[in-house]
């Protein structure tokens, strides 16, 4: 494992550099002007040890030539405030380099998002992707910020001292260097060891950020059942881990920056001790020894800077391994290069010889045939787990077939693109989902462009016209992404309105009104009317009072299905459909009448 992480280290880093390519030419200003900013600064201490030769020379020779020790201020005074500029310039440019990389690790997940298949989702954590997509890439962002510009100023220093030290003292530059395979190497083993914290770190965030949606997304269902506690008790694990995690991440990267810090100062102080000797024996003059100290003092600063570094470089690492794994989960199948379109659009729909499971050893759905023709009701019933959600599931293509065909108007739906499929069908679920916009916004969300007349016809075929007139701003009203003040009926007429506004050919409800009382369900149902006339429906329901006028009632069982017929049909067949619809009507005369 030691071997490994520092290769996936690596290909990391180069990926995340890759992400920088297109501001290339930024880049090489960076670089430039970091250049600039280093070589003035490493020609300093030169200048001022020039200076201090002049005093000492002057003392020994009977005067100071102040002339010669004011050039070589002034000169140092130049190179320092140009270094200073230098320095803003390429902080600048290093700011906006990095948060265009953002920019792009932000639209590349957006992007990597929108075509993964449903199956993806179903198997991660809600919370986990959120902080993928927030969390890890702003840490990205802050760490390579905080550590770009020190990188490149670290190593022009470095190199620029050591040119400098070379050129003042061979000798000395060889007792400085004698302690650098040490510290490197130290530098790499705490580096090591911190890394695997890191990223234990950022899953444990993302584990955090999942148990928090799910617990604030299930308020009500928590303070219902007097969950908080538990919920707390959990919350405390999940930020406990983070906590051991993040400790013992700092802690391994901050041995880095005293380590490196005592190496360094057993190196000056062997410098020290040699570069004494060699001035004594006039050697060396004290000028010479004191500019290289203060290179000495610059070829320990990189260092030293680096190993600052450490933390938040593998921070960085641990978050863009966990960006780079969502980029590279598998997309779904790509649409067809030459996609074929039905001649006529009637909403005939034909399953052949249809198979799927979720979980490749639980079979789900098994060699299932079925022909809808065109206008058709279909209701689907059966237990839970029977198979129903998933059999529209499939012909939106939210999941691919294991085997068989699916047919739209005479086109196998995997020569269609997607987005021409779904064009077709309009959906109305159990969980009515609304965003924060107005409700004419909500009702025009399949269909953008709609004209307000095109909105409140729609609004008006289902029945949802006069609801919406008696809030206070009318369509106008504002809602926010929970649709609060709105009851559950109000908001799923709503939904039908917006499938009745796109057209389309088939139409899926599913559970569209299991969520609402029964006189609600009565003008839901008026609604539902509207939108089904003329169009291929398939109704998913539980309550079979609301499918009594199917044109054909499928019951299915264990991903078959094991009946079919109309209502009346099935009941004489006392088959299984008979006993669902026993089930829920026995128990209430009223009901039986009906």
């Amino acid at each position: 494992m030691t071997t490994a992480k520092p290769a996936a280290g690596r290909g990391t880093a180069l990926r995340l550099l890759g992400t920088m390519r297109p501001d290339w030419a930024r880049i090489s200003a960076m670089a430039l002007l970091a250049i600039v900013s280093n070589a003035t600064l490493v020609i300093i201490p030169s200048l001022l040890g020039d200076a201090t030769d002049a005093i000492v020379d002057g003392i020994r020779g009977g005067g100071v030539d102040f002339a010669a020790v004011n050039r070589f201020l002034l000169w140092a005074a130049v190179l320092a405030v140009l270094s200073g500029t230098s320095t803003v310039a390429q902080g600048r440019l290093t700011a906006t380099v990095v948060q265009r990389m953002a920019f792009r690790l932000r639209e590349r997940t957006n992007v990597t998002l929108s075509r993964l298949p449903l199956s993806y989702f179903d198997t991660q954590s809600r919370g986990d992707l959120l902080s993928r997509t927030t969390n890890d890439i702003d840490n990205v962002s802050q760490s390579v910020q905080q550590t770009a510009s020190l990188l490149l100023t670290s190593v022009f220093l470095f190199i620029g001292s050591l040119v400098m030290m070379l050129r003042i003292s061979l000798l000395l530059t060889v007792v400085a260097l004698v302690v650098l395979p040490v510290t490197v190497w130290a530098a790499k083993a705490l580096a090591r060891r911190a890394k695997p914290q890191f990223a234990q770190q950022w899953k444990a965030t993302g584990a955090l950020g999942g148990h928090l949606e799910d617990v604030y997304t299930g308020h009500d269902l928590v303070t219902a059942f007097g969950r908080w506690g538990q919920a707390r008790e959990k919350f405390t694990a999940y930020n406990d881990d983070v906590r051991t995690a993040a400790a013992g991440a700092q802690f391994r990267a901050g041995l880095v920056a005293p380590a490196l810090t005592f190496l360094g100062n057993v190196g000056f102080v062997l410098i020290a001790v040699v570069g004494g000797v060699r001035v004594a024996g006039g050697a060396l003059t004290i000028g010479s020894l004191q500019a290289f100290i203060q290179y000495v003092l610059r070829f320990n600063q990189p260092i030293s800077l680096i190993a600052s570094l450490i933390g938040p470089i593998q921070s960085a690492l641990a978050s863009a391994e966990r960006v780079f794994e969502l980029h590279d989960a598998d997309p779904q199948r790509p649409d067809p290069e030459h996609p074929q379109r039905p001649a006529t659009i009637t909403g005939r729909v034909v399953f052949t010889d249809v198979s799927f499971r979720y979980v490749p050893d639980r079979p789900l759905i098994d060699d299932l045939s079925l022909t809808v023709q065109p206008g058709q009701t279909v209701a689907i019933v059966g237990p839970t787990g029977a198979g129903k959600t998933t059999l529209v599931n499939l012909l939106l293509r939210f999941y691919d077939t294991d085997a068989g065909t699916i047919a739209v108007d005479g086109v196998d739906i995997t020569d269609m693109t997607r987005d021409d499929l779904r064009r077709r069908i309009g959906m109305v679920l159990q969980d009515t989902w609304l965003y924060g916009g107005t409700i004419a916004d909500n009702i025009a969300y399949g269909r953008p462009a709609a004209t307000r007349e095109e909105v409140v016809a729609a609004a008006t075929a289902v029945h949802a016209d006069h609801l919406i007139r008696t809030l206070p701003e009318g369509y106008d009203t504002v809602l926010d992404s929970e649709a609060d003040g709105l009851s559950a009926g109000e908001r799923q007429l709503i939904t039908i309105a917006r499938a009745f506004l796109v057209e389309p050919a088939i139409l899926v409800l599913d559970e569209a009104t299991s969520a609402v009382d029964t006189r609600t369900e009565m003008l839901v149902q008026q609604g539902l009317a509207a939108l089904r006339e003329g169009r291929t429906s398939f109704v998913i329901a539980h309550r079979l009072s609301t499918i009594r006028d199917a044109d054909v009632i499928l019951v299915m069982e264990a991903g078959s299905i094991v009946e079919q017929g109309s209502h009346a049909e099935l009941i004489e067949a006392g088959g299984a459909y008979a006993r669902l619809h026993a089930a829920q009507f026995t128990a209430s005369p009223a009901a039986s009448e009906a």
